[in-house]
This record gives structure tokens, sequence and C-alpha cells, in this order.
């Protein structure tokens, strides 16, 4: 995995990434929108990333156009830094308790995209002032621009924010699950490519 830089500018929102997978050094992420800000720290994190990430958007009008951005950008950044899939794992998966919340979140970096996403019925609305309909945008973002699939399942939980961390923490750990290489020179699809 390489460091990826990667600038989106638009009418909407301009964003600065700077991605180093696997590195774990640290992270600075400003987005405007704390809790945005919050969650994507728990990629970093729990995906031993450096990020250094810079987002301004009319987040005056919504946040729907700063997160889905932020997911185009960390999508085109995941999928520059898995180009060479040779030793990469490719699956990943991982089931994460939070409180009272039980999450699944499994990854196949495949550079075809596809996004499965099962959550309970209380997870609608409002979370301070972010609308939970918006983690679904992010990661479906995320997997059309990161060239994966992505399937979210929260099997039960009924606190908004624990289910939101538990989703975001989870897609992390699952992700460098399958972005790690395994020290052999295979490429993991019976085609030859992916």
């Amino acid at each position: 995995m390489e460091q990826v830089k990667i600038n989106r500018k638009t009418s909407e929102t301009e964003i600065e990434l700077d991605l180093n997978p696997f590195s774990g050094t640290g992270y600075t992420i400003d987005t405007g929108i704390p809790f945005f800000d919050h969650m994507l720290t728990h990629i970093a994190k729990h995906g031993q990333m450096d990020m250094v990430l810079k987002a301004v958007g009319d987040i005056e009008v919504d946040f729907h156009h700063t997160v889905e951005d932020v997911a185009i950008v960390l999508g085109q950044a995941f999928d520059k830094a898995t180009t060479d899939m040779t030793g990469v794992t490719r699956y990943g998966s991982f089931t994460l308790p939070m409180e009272e919340v039980l999450c699944t979140v499994a990854v196949d970096i495949r550079k075809s995209p596809h996004f499965e996403y099962r959550v309970p019925e209380v997870f609608v609305g409002l979370m301070g002032t972010f609308d939970c309909e918006l983690v679904k945008e992010f990661f479906r973002a995320l997997s059309i621009f990161g060239r994966m699939n992505i399937h979210v399942l929260v099997h039960y939980g009924d606190n908004k924010h624990h289910i939101s961390e538990a989703i975001f923490k989870c897609f992390a750990k699952a992700f460098a699950i399958a972005a790690s290489k395994d020290g052999t020179s295979n490429l993991y699809s019976t085609k030859g490519s992916l």
C-alpha cells in the first residue's frame, strides 16, 4: 500500500486527502461536521491509517454534499492504494459489539462495486444534527468509488450513535483485513484479474 494524495474541488465542496494505509501514525480530520469527523477518526484509527483530511463544504445548506464527496475521495484513495492486488487478501469481515449493538461488515476488494445495507428500523432521523441516512449514503459512495463490495449488517441495537459508530469501526477492521498482504505472489481470482 502506497501513500495517496487526492484533491477534489466542486461548486459544493473542496476536499484534500493525504492517506497512508497501514502506517497508523496518526490522523487529522476536519470536515466542519463534528459528528462526521468523529466517525472518520474510527476509520483511520481502527483501519491503521495515517490520514490527513480537510473538507470545506456547503454545510449551511445540508451535510449531504460534504459527506458524499468525502466518501468519493476516500473511495478513490482506497482504490488507488490497492491498484496492485498481488498478494492482497481481498476479503475481509469483522463482527463488532458496541454496547447493545452487534454489527458485521464484510468487504471484497474486487474492483467491481456492490453495496448492501441492513440496519434496525430505529436507525432513522437525526443524531444531534447528523441524519442517519447519511451513514448509508457515505458507504454507498465509498463502495462505488472504492470499487469494492461492502455489506453492512447491524444484527440488533437501538442507540443511534452506537449503531453508527459500530458500522464505521467495523468497516475499518474489515477493510484492513481485506487490504492486507499475505506475502505471496497470488492474485486471488480464478479469472486472473480483478
